[in-house]
């Protein structure tokens, strides 16, 4: 089935021919709907800080913060913003010269409002000798429309949301990115006053996030007493998945060569396991608020980092405890009711275990990476859910799943998906080292078994194209997780240009 030629292209995308073998099979057979047996609520496991124990985590985050620590903030920004303007590039294509659906309508009714007002403002008198109030009196919407989408002009439509301005501010405006770099001081930096921001960016774009931080940099290090140090990484080529046709064989473009595709936001497990830190935040490029905005969200990203390292404490506790040989039966006892309570991971054959099967059992579910993650009240935004989940070794633990990855022709599943009280907001903060200070090697707890299968085209053909497990579902399916309930104003992402109109992005 494949070629030297073939072999020769794979080996030149770094990619070993048994991954290709296996990405192959995976078209033939599929993959399995995970088994889930509950949603995760607020009864049972999403765990709800009271504010009177609010201040305990954040004061065992500052303690941890004080201390000489690598704290990271990863940030996936290589997504490119035509989504947020998918009205407006319809508007665009449509025959009518003014909008007449309601989002279009409101764009340009409050444009003003817009962080990249007076710059789209200037781009329109180059463009056109009009500002916008002219153009809009003329009739000319499009002419605005193209200026902010298009080159000449902002080419907002090509560029990723970091560099696209989000909020104005009485003397200044920032983009997204500046945003993070500044809620970054805020709760991620350490004793020296390091805050290190590790950006995920397209090949295409990584010129001009750098002369942006080039730009910004001093500026910021300056407002807020740090310094910042600042990296960026791209997907790995090696991360690419083959395409099949229809008959599950190697889809070839129209040169015969075998075509790859990026595969999905998974891929970035790779970026994140590069990255040398005892602490990593995760949050989306869009998920930020001004500065008026920011208090709720430091509070509980200070909370999520409490509920870490309290939390990893405990469990690097139950680690050298098993190492020492020195443990009691009670003591096992109160470690397999950590594991069950805490860690939310339960193992239906736990009884049937030996004493010394049990103790490697325990040490196998402890020594993993650890992950606390917010999850947010569903109010209808689209996103993968909490659920206690049945794992590949039988056992049952949290997990994020996509609607996708859940079978809703069982009526059964679909019935705990549609009752789901919460949804991921993408919020993270993870643990990476283990008890010894030895970095885990994050692609060894990746669930292969919950990629996803699409139908694409290319050149007019039919084909199927092969996500990885995503980021924060199967990625880190095999990861101690914990979720923690976060009040929806830490949540304000930015996924259609009117969504900058609302009133926390004012």
């Amino acid at each position: 089935m494949l070629t030297k030629e073939d072999l020769n292209q794979i080996k030149a995308k770094g990619i070993r021919e048994e991954q290709v073998e296996e990405q192959l099979a995976s078209f033939a057979k599929g993959f399995p709907f995970p088994g889930i047996t509950a949603f995760a609520s607020v009864e049972k496991g999403i765990a709800v800080i009271p504010q009177d124990k609010q201040l305990m985590y954040i004061d065992a985050w500052e303690e941890y913060a004080g201390k000489n620590k690598t704290i990271v903030k990863f940030v996936p920004a290589s997504g490119a913003a035509s989504r947020m303007f998918k009205d407006l590039f319809a508007f665009l294509d449509a025959d009518r010269p003014a909008p007449e659906t309601s989002s279009v309508k409101q764009f340009f009714d409050e444009i003003e409002k817009f962080a990249f007002y007076e710059e789209l403002n200037t781009c329109c008198r180059v463009c056109h000798e009009k500002d916008i109030a002219e153009l809009i009196e003329a009739g000319r919407y499009k002419d605005i429309a193209s200026v902010l989408l298009n080159e000449p002009g902002l080419n907002y439509g090509q560029l990723p949301k970091g560099l696209l301005l989000f909020h104005a501010y009485p003397k200044s405006t920032r983009t997204a990115m500046e945003e993070h770099l500044a809620e970054g001081s805020m709760y991620a930096k350490n004793k020296a006053g390091d805050v290190r921001l590790h950006f995920t960016v397209s090949a295409g774009h990584e010129a001009l996030f750098g002369a942006l931080v080039n730009e910004k940099k001093a500026f910021y290090e300056d407002k807020f007493s740090v310094e910042y140090h600042i990296s960026f990484s791209r997907q790995k080529p090696s991360t690419d998945t083959i395409a099949a046709d229809m008959n599950n064989h190697p889809f070839r473009d129209n040169d015969g060569k075998l075509l790859f595709r990026p595969g999905g936001h998974g891929a970035l497990i790779e970026n994140l396991n590069d990255i040398d830190a005892d602490i990593i935040f995760i949050k989306n490029i869009d998920n930020v608020a001004p500065d008026s905005f920011k208090y709720a969200t430091v509070i509980y990203k200070k909370v999520l980092g409490g509920v870490l390292v309290r939390l990893q404490a405990k469990i690097h506790a139950c680690l050298r405890l098993i190492d020492s040989g020195k443990y009691t039966h009670k003591q096992v006892e109160e470690m397999i009711h950590f594991l069950q309570d805490e860690l939310c991971t339960r193992n239906p054959d736990i009884k049937y275990l030996e004493d010394a099967e049990l103790v490697l059992y325990l040490k196998r579910k402890f020594q993993r990476p650890i992950r606390v993650c917010g999850m947010v009240k569903n109010t209808g935004q689209p996103g993968g859910g909490p659920f206690f989940a049945v794992n590949q070794d039988g056992t049952i633990s949290l997990q994020i799943l996509e609607s996708s990855q859940i079978d809703l022709n069982d009526p059964a599943k679909k019935e705990l998906f549609e009752k789901g009280t919460h949804f991921n907001p993408v919020d993270l903060v993870c643990a990476v080292k283990d008890h010894n200070g030895i970095k885990y090697n994050l692609p060894d707890y990746v669930d292969k078994e919950t990629g996803f299968i699409s139908i694409k085209s290319k050149d007019g053909k039919e084909l199927k194209a092969l996500e990885l497990p995503g980021l924060w579902n199967g990625a880190m399916s095999d990861w101690n997780t914990v979720f923690v309930e976060l009040p929806a104003e830490t949540f304000s992402p930015v996924k259609a240009v009117n969504d900058l109109l609302k009133a926390e992005h004012q």
